[in-house]
């Protein structure tokens, strides 16, 4: 299913299918090093197969209802996205990432379109909660949770192995009855 979502100032949010794989390719290319200080999908699109392999996972994990993957284009130019890394349907909880290339930072972006994937996981699907799994080390990314209204739940010190350095992961979220307030 096709569809655009104007997140204004000449950006839109759509779905990221396989058959964008050289484009997902192209900008993996142009962000890698900025994306990759903290985001896996740099080291997993390492060339067009391993990039066509990443969005088939996403078109995987659609059809079972598992999880979803859209990207955001600025003036045409696909510069970064937002996802719904898992989803869990029955549970009522879904988890939202996100990753940008540098040329596209500082414009909100990111905190819009995570909104409207928070707003359709809570409005339209009924998720309870919807998390933000970020590296303590990730302040941009901090920073959009907190731009959601997601609280803070804890951190998960030493949690994950990056690049062969141990991180801890801070959890965020947000429940239902606090995005309708």
């Amino acid at each position: 299913m096709m569809f655009v979502r104007s997140l204004g100032d000449g950006a839109e949010l759509r779905p990221l299918e396989p058959w964008q794989a050289e484009e997902f390719f192209a900008h993996m290319e142009r962000g890698r090093e900025f994306i990759g200080q903290h985001i896996a999908f740099a080291d997993a699109a390492k060339d067009l197969d391993s990039a066509r392999n990443l969005l088939q996972r996403y078109a995987d994990k659609a059809a079972a209802d598992a999880g979803r993957i859209f990207g955001i284009w600025l003036e045409d130019k696909l510069v970064g996205g937002v996802l719904f890394r898992e989803m869990d349907a029955a549970q009522g909880r879904a988890e939202v990432g996100c990753w940008l290339e540098p040329s596209a930072t500082g414009k909100g972006l990111i905190t819009r379109a995570a909104k409207v994937l928070v707003n359709w996981a809570i409005r339209e699907r009924g998720m309870h909660r919807v998390e933000w799994l970020v590296s303590s080390k990730n302040a941009p990314s901090i920073a959009v949770a907190r731009r959601l209204g997601m609280t803070r739940d804890g951190v998960l010190r030493s949690y994950f192995v990056y690049r062969g350095v141990r991180q801890d992961l801070e959890v965020w979220s947000v429940l239902a009855p606090e995005w309708e307030g």
